[in-house]
């Protein structure tokens, strides 16, 4: 493969990984190959991150990225693969090999390492992956040599003389813990590098790269992701307070200034042809947020507590209703400090959330909110619905619904399914969209574009 096509087909992949590459960009990666040593794979890595990478959460995908498509080393040495687990005491080779990685931790060698991760994976990494077919694993290797089993070793090395316990052990186990770690991302690349000279870089390329956050589908975050999201949606819901604020001073003019219309009129011989208002009273719009709790969208409403803590610090006033095939009242769960996961499991052992079946029903949770929390709609209220629109089949109230619109200033309803899932099945999509503005919004960039639309 010719460099151009290496870098074509890098920057695709970067593309593909969700990373924002324009074509000056990778332009301005070429010319800047130009005045480097191609030879030297760190200053071309250097060069391509300088020029592609805009932000530091994009940077490990481009670091994976670039490791497959600008491999170290090429190929390997043929080697018989290890079957089963070696028995350290019995296996010589292999207590040769964890006291290399013992020392080459202790030194902290990177480049040591590097070669050591290639050894590791040509012995102990080849293994059964179906009926007759092998592959290249991580988990073998590090079965083998178990890294973290070294860390008394290392300990025991490193504070000879000193006094256990104390900070000079903290700082030892933290640099041990960072360089084991290290030496199981080069085991891991080395594993991925071999795959693709296999299988092809592309494959192991869509397959090994997370979306970034700004894009990672809010139906698929795990636990793990949720701090991330929560610091994401922050600044967000800032900008969704301020557009909705904003929105309310145009269209609105306060009282007429009886004054100030007088005094405009004797320039046009008494005619007041321009009326003066006053400024209205300045206030922070309430909000009232309606989010579907259904087995359908579980993910979605992690994202939907995540967005409903960030916005009650910015509006006057809060009130969360979840709804399953009936509707009960959640803002009690959103104290101060609570954590998303612990508000979670009080909505499902605390809240009414089902009246007979457990099966989503929006028509019959609209009617109960009508009936039971009209009240928390007003003409300050700002209404944000969000939910997958998919009923069951069952009756959809949207009488009740136009009811409740026109009763607020804003709302919006906002969708977590892929705009071409919209009314397929028992999706009411559109009817629901017909009486207030649907948006899709199944990641953070999406967020961020429908906060845009308020104008």
């Amino acid at each position: 493969m010719s460099l151009l096509d290496r870098h074509a087909g890098f920057v695709g992949a970067l593309r593909g990984a969700g990373l924002p590459v324009s074509l000056a960009e990778g332009l301005d990666a070429v010319r800047a190959m130009t005045v480097i040593d191609l030879a030297d794979r760190e200053s071309l890595r250097a060069a391509y991150a300088s020029t592609v990478v805009k932000r530091p959460a994009h940077r490990p995908a481009f670091d994976t990225l670039f490791d497959l498509w600008f491999p170290p080393v090429a190929g390997h040495e043929p080697a018989e693969s290890v079957a089963g687990t070696p028995r350290r005491g019995l296996d010589p080779e292999l207590n040769a090999l964890r006291d290399r990685l013992a020392g080459l931790l202790l030194a902290g060698d990177d480049v040591g390492l590097r070669e050591l991760a290639r050894t590791a994976v040509t012995m102990y990494g080849r293994a059964a992956a179906a009926p007759g077919r092998q592959s290249w694993f991580s988990y073998s290797v590090l079965r083998a040599l178990s890294p973290e089993t070294l860390m008394a070793r290392l300990l025991k090395e490193a504070l000879t003389g000193q006094e256990r316990g104390g900070l000079a052990e903290k700082v030892a186990r933290q640099t041990f813990t960072e360089r084991i770690a290290r030496f199981e991302e080069l085991i891991a690349g080395e594993v991925r590098r071999r795959i693709a000279e296999e299988s092809g870089i592309e494959k192991i390329a869509r397959s090994a790269i997370r979306p970034p956050l700004e894009q990672l589908d809010f139906l698929r975050a795990t636990k793990a992701d949720l701090a991330a999201l929560r610091r994401a949606v922050y600044p967000l819901a800032r900008r969704l307070a301020t557009r909705l604020a904003a929105r309310q001073r145009r269209g609105n003019r306060g009282r007429l200034d009886f004054r100030r219309t007088v005094r405009a009129s004797l320039s046009t011989g008494g005619v007041p042809v321009v009326t003066h208002h006053r400024p209205p009273r300045p206030h922070k719009p309430e909000l009232v947020v309606i989010c579907d709790t259904s087995d359908s969208v579980a993910s979605f409403a992690h994202f939907t507590l995540l967005l409903t803590f960030a916005l009650r610090e910015q509006f006057t006033k809060v009130r969360a209703f979840a709804f399953i095939d009936t509707i009960d009242e959640i803002t009690e769960f959103f104290a101060p400090g609570t954590d998303v996961v612990d508000a979670m499991t009080r909505l499902a052992q605390e809240a009414d959330l089902v009246w007979i079946s457990g099966r989503t029903n929006y028509g019959h949770a609209i009617e109960v909110f009508a009936d039971r929390y009209a009240d928390a709609i007003g003409p300050k209220t700002s209404l944000l619905i969000l939910g997958d629109a998919r009923s069951n089949y069952g009756p959809l109230a949207t009488e009740t619904l136009t009811g409740l619109v026109a009763q607020a200033r804003h709302a919006y309803w906002l969708n977590p399914e892929p705009r071409a899932d919209w009314d397929t099945g028992d999706s009411a999509a559109s009817t629901y969209g017909d009486i207030m503005p649907m948006h899709e919004c199944r990641n953070v960039s999406q967020l961020a574009a429908f906060i845009e639309t308020i104008v």
